[in-house]
């Protein structure tokens, strides 16, 4: 299996846990009828099609990735939906979008603009020029999350860590990091700049593709085998992380954890 391949099963192993607080996202966005716009960074299409669905029967969406791979599974998303007429799958690249200015009415990017090593403000710049004046940019980005309850020591020391950090890192400079974009959007020439973070919570019962979709991210977030890790905190994480032991965490009575994703947004001047 390619690393593409890996990585395609880890995101819709990861829409399991998204699907719920995503839409009620986009379902907050106040998109034009009939509009036209843009999903930069789309992946494999499945919060596309959201944005397809609230754009309205009139509106179109062009969802843009640098994988192909992953355009073909939005294109036969969207086929299954019958949604084909209303929305276009472009390979493309973030920095530089194939397309002409002011041709979109508002544009979103999910969990790309500060995770690149590219600065976020060109990479709103470039955004903006695509949309029309008036139009608003919107950026959505995974902020926090608290999944091992009554072991939040643990959990800081693995949140302090090279993998639990990520996509940023040690040497990241504290303007780029992703709660700061709302200075972002101002030195990028936007204006109305206003963020709001929304919770999704996790507690029983949960069906088995949730259980597994919750190992998927533990793994993701903190590592299989984290190095960084003193050795009594490495065995305490797996023996609460592993769904193979006895003292499984989601198999705690009354389990309850949450993550949250922060949405930015500010309008073309």
């Amino acid at each position: 299996m390619s690393n593409t391949e890996k990585y395609l099963k880890r995101l819709e192993l990861s829409n399991i846990l998204r699907e719920s607080v995503i839409r009620t996202i986009v379902d907050t966005l106040p998109l034009p009828p009939e509009s036209k716009g843009l999903d930069a960074g789309c992946g494999t299409g499945f919060f596309t099609l959201m944005l397809v669905e609230a754009a309205g029967v009139h509106g179109h969406v062009t969802g843009l990735d640098i994988e192909e791979k992953f355009l073909v599974k939005g294109r036969s998303l969207a086929s299954k939906l019958g949604l084909t007429e209303r929305v276009s799958f472009i390979k493309g690249d973030i920095t530089k979008l194939p397309f002409k200015e002011d041709l979109f009415d508002w544009a979103f990017s999910m969990d790309l603009v500060g995770y690149l090593k590219i600065d976020p403000v060109l990479l709103l710049q470039e955004l903006a020029r695509t949309v029309k004046l008036g139009g608003f940019i919107y950026i959505l980005s995974w902020s926090s999350q608290m999944l091992l309850p009554g072991y939040p020591v643990l959990e800081a020391r693995l949140n302090a860590t090279s993998l639990g950090i990520a996509p940023f890192d040690a040497k990241t400079k504290p303007e780029l990091h992703s709660m700061r974009a709302l200075e972002w959007f101002k030195q990028a020439g936007l204006s109305e700049t206003r963020a709001q973070t929304f919770v999704s919570d996790i507690n029983p019962p949960l069906s088995q593709q949730m259980r597994k979709a919750l190992v998927d991210l533990f793994e993701m977030r903190w590592g299989e085998d984290n190095l960084e890790l003193l050795e009594e905190n490495k065995l305490e994480y797996q023996r609460l992380c592993r769904d193979d032991s006895p003292d499984f965490i989601l198999n705690v009575p009354g389990y309850y954890g949450f993550f949250t994703y922060t949405l930015f947004w500010g309008r073309v001047l």
